[in-house]
């Protein structure tokens, strides 16, 4: 594992997030995303299209750091994607990539400025793994997306289980339909002989219909 995705997935503070990928944004999609075979981008535009319909949009790319679900998903789809992320600086990187009607820049811990039953879908890529965000901003996500929405998420395999997120999303029961779960790899091969051996749980649901009324 490489020193920097160490120094990520050891994050405890905003001002850690803040400054870590402020560092790393202008080479992270060579140093880290090509380097690594990172494939969970490409993963959660793969589901998103097998599992999406009508109506899922617009798109909310949450953590979406330099925009590589963008980079993929707008081969196959022309549906309008925002993105939101705490870094602006690996923001200033998606921009230029443009594939994004919005930039937002965020601190998903927080109360969001956006309106309520905003979004069709939520797309999350690398987001919901060590050091970086927990399964307590669930309910504000849900609260952003129409009633239907569809989400898309990854979770690394280990904090699904140790942070609380497989507890939380079963505490969601009522407030979200269809749910099923994938597990992949994170990283395809680099060579031919070394693999980083990292899973991801990618979690796919939609907002209950009725959710905003319980």
């Amino acid at each position: 594992m490489s020193k920097k995705l160490q120094d990520a997935y050891s994050l405890s503070s905003v001002e850690d997030t803040i400054n870590l990928y402020k560092a790393w944004s202008k080479n992270y999609d060579r140093d880290f995303a090509h380097k690594n075979n990172y494939k969970s981008p490409q993963n959660v535009v793969k589901y998103f299209l097998k599992y999406s319909r009508k109506g899922d949009s617009p798109i909310l790319d949450v953590g979406a750091g330099t925009g590589l679900i963008s980079k993929y998903l707008k081969k196959y789809s022309s549906s309008k994607i925002h993105a939101i992320d705490i870094s602006k600086e690996m923001l200033d990187q998606a921009e230029q990539k443009k594939n994004y009607e919005k930039i937002i820049v965020a601190d998903l811990n927080q109360k969001l400025k956006i309106a309520d039953n905003i979004y069709g879908a939520i797309l999350s890529a690398g987001t919901f793994t060590h050091g970086h965000l927990g399964p307590n901003i669930f309910g504000e996500l849900l609260r952003i997306v129409k009633p239907g929405g569809l989400f898309v998420i990854t979770i690394h395999e280990e904090v699904f289980f140790k942070n609380g997120f497989k507890k939380a999303i079963e505490n969601l029961a009522k407030k979200i339909e269809s749910l099923t779960f994938h597990k992949v790899n994170i990283y395809g091969k680099i060579n031919k002989q070394e693999k980083l051996k990292d899973k991801t749980i990618i979690a796919i649901f939609r907002k209950a219909i009725n959710s905003d009324h319980l």
